[in-house]
């Protein structure tokens, strides 16, 4: 740590970690309904549905402070000066957590929208874009005061002022649905696959810069074509989305065929970080961190590429639109592109807010948990995926009525949900290990 507000970085992390165990206790549930039959008198208390809602706000949530943290801390390293305001950063946090709390606990008594992901009421939708307001204000001033720019931060700053726009799109209501998930797609796919995208590549960018020691102009050079590919496939392939919203045919051609170039990015960064990793000036140290960051660039192609290449064509996407296809896509891509990112960040940066004398710390247990997690989280999906297979041929091609096509399917969410818990079991170990990282012993 050079600058002394990058300490308001760290009660980001810990309430990101928090909230992150939060989600994936939730998630455990959600699987267990999937194999379990529950009884009413559970189901009405706290239905599926409910546990859906708190399940993926905790997602949202728990990850956009990890990157609000991780910008705190990049950012006066990038600028070479202190942020703005410090103690804007600490109010901004008590804001969206306190507002994160007051969402999941409204869900409990049916206050929602109801629309996925996008559940929270308006009311509360105010508040997080007030919280958003304060974040760019202050990380603007910060650059703007410094007068030194860089590649990096342009793009951090790019992409979460597009994240703060898009979420504008989605707060009003639209009495045409089609028009209204229209929007939704705007912000849920163009959060994912562009504003979010230009957040993780800078924040990979930093932290290569930084652990490898390669000239920056090197990293920033790749950094450019990364970020101009995201934004051409990622914006124009979110039309793969509009096949059932009666947007014109057209859309079947553009969405398709830039949603298969999707991967390609996600290629070049998975390229690019190997290629900076053998060309590094400095040993692989600490090396849990370079796990974390070469585990995120592997399953971000993965999961986001080529899991979301097998189903986003429309001839494909005709029959596995809304299936467990979906689900099995989208836990890898968010595990592989957005969660790893931040734990990355987290194991880069908390040695050095802890004043660790060196980068160094004991990594046992974080090696462990992020094996468990990683492997466990990759068998859920793809018993999500045979799941969806069989879902999306037993219901839409023999047509068979939805709750006779899930007996076929329970064995596979059986097999998702004891996967479940090998993914909580090392998320856990994760989680225990950064709130307790204790620096290597000396030699």
């Amino acid at each position: 740590m050079t600058y002394r507000s990058q300490r308001v970085a760290y009660p980001y992390f810990v309430v990101a970690l928090l909230l992150f165990g939060l989600q994936l206790v939730l998630g455990l549930w959600l699987a267990f309904n999937y194999w379990f039959t529950l009884p009413q008198a559970i189901v009405d208390v706290f239905p599926f549905s409910t546990a859906r809602a708190m399940h993926t706000n905790l997602l949202v949530l728990w990850l956009l402070l990890g990157f609000m943290g991780a910008t705190y801390y990049a950012i006066p390293e990038e600028t070479q000066s202190e942020l703005a305001w410090p103690r804007l950063a600490l109010a901004q946090l008590v804001l969206l957590a306190g507002t994160g709390v007051v969402a999941l606990v409204g869900f409990l008594f049916g206050w929602t929208q109801g629309r996925p992901l996008l559940e929270i009421p308006r009311p509360l939708d105010v508040l997080v874009v007030v919280g958003a307001l304060m974040f760019l204000a202050n990380v603007g001033a910060t650059v703007l005061r410094a007068r030194r720019f860089t590649a990096t931060q342009g793009s951090l700053l790019a992409g979460l002022t597009f994240l703060a726009l898009l979420y504008l799109v989605g707060i009003p209501f639209y009495r045409n649905l089609a028009v209204d998930w229209y929007y939704w797609w705007w912000v849920v796919h163009l959060w994912v696959e562009g504003a979010w995208e230009l957040v993780a590549a800078a924040l990979v960018a930093f932290l290569i810069i930084q652990l490898t020691g390669i000239e920056r102009r090197v990293v920033e050079k790749w950094l450019y074509v990364e970020l101009g590919l995201f934004l051409f496939t990622g914006i124009v392939g979110t039309g793969h989305h509009y096949y059932w919203l009666g947007a014109p045919r057209y859309w079947l051609v553009a969405g398709g065929v830039f949603s298969a170039l999707e991967p390609l990015p996600i290629a070049l960064m998975l390229v690019d970080t190997w290629r900076h990793m053998r060309a590094s000036r400095r040993p692989l140290r600490p090396r849990l961190t370079w796990v974390f960051l070469f585990g995120m660039a592997v399953l971000h192609f993965v999961g986001a590429g080529a899991f979301g290449f097998a189903h986003t064509l429309p001839q494909i996407n005709y029959y596995t639109h809304g299936s467990q296809v979906t689900v099995s896509h989208g836990h890898l891509a968010f595990y592989g592109a957005y969660v790893l990112v931040n734990l990355s960040f987290f194991y880069f940066a908390v040695p050095r807010l802890r004043r660790f004398p060196t980068d160094e710390y004991r990594s046992a247990l974080g090696h462990w948990g992020f094996w468990i997690a990683s492997v466990s989280l990759l068998g859920m999906s793809l018993a999500f995926a045979v799941a969806g297979v069989l879902q999306a041929y037993l219901e839409r091609v023999q047509g068979q009525a939805f709750m006779v096509a899930q007996a076929p399917m329970r064995f596979w969410m059986l097999a998702a949900f004891l996967h479940g818990l090998g993914v909580l079991v090392g998320g856990s170990m994760i989680i225990g290990h950064l709130l307790t990282l204790k620096p290597a012993p000396a030699a």
